[in-house]
């Protein structure tokens, strides 16, 4: 088992790592849009869900990997009503023939007061 870690993506803000490798398989924790040289969550949905494609491909490139690499999405949005405007900025990120397996629930709350948070399952081969 091998840790990612990165300062193009934010820090973890518990006690987790941003990612870990385990025989070839990469899991990513989910990623706030926190702007990764401030900390701070700025903007709408469209801002956000931009910033923690960002963030992901930030922990995926730290690991040697690109967003075709992704296998498994888990998408968290506090207003399920974002979903269409979320939809919008994802497509720009994952882009492959083969798009990943994915959940997108809407939930309660999101650390930070966050809109939204994206964590990945990716695989080397």
């Amino acid at each position: 088992m091998k840790e990612i870690k990165t300062n193009n993506a934010p820090a973890a803000i518990g006690p987790y790592s941003q990612a870990v490798e385990v025989n070839g398989f990469l899991y990513a924790s989910g990623q706030l849009p926190a702007n990764p040289a401030t900390g701070n969550i700025e903007g709408d949905i469209v801002a956000q869900a931009e910033q923690s494609c960002k963030n992901v491909g930030a922990i995926l490139e730290a690991n040697g990997m690109n967003f075709s690499h992704v296998v498994k999405t888990t998408c968290f949005l506090a207003n399920i009503a974002d979903f269409a405007k979320f939809n919008e900025v994802y497509t720009k990120y994952f882009t492959g023939d083969i798009k990943p397996a994915r959940s997108c629930v809407a939930v309660k709350d999101i650390p930070k007061g966050a809109l939204c948070e994206i964590e990945v399952v990716a695989c080397k081969s």
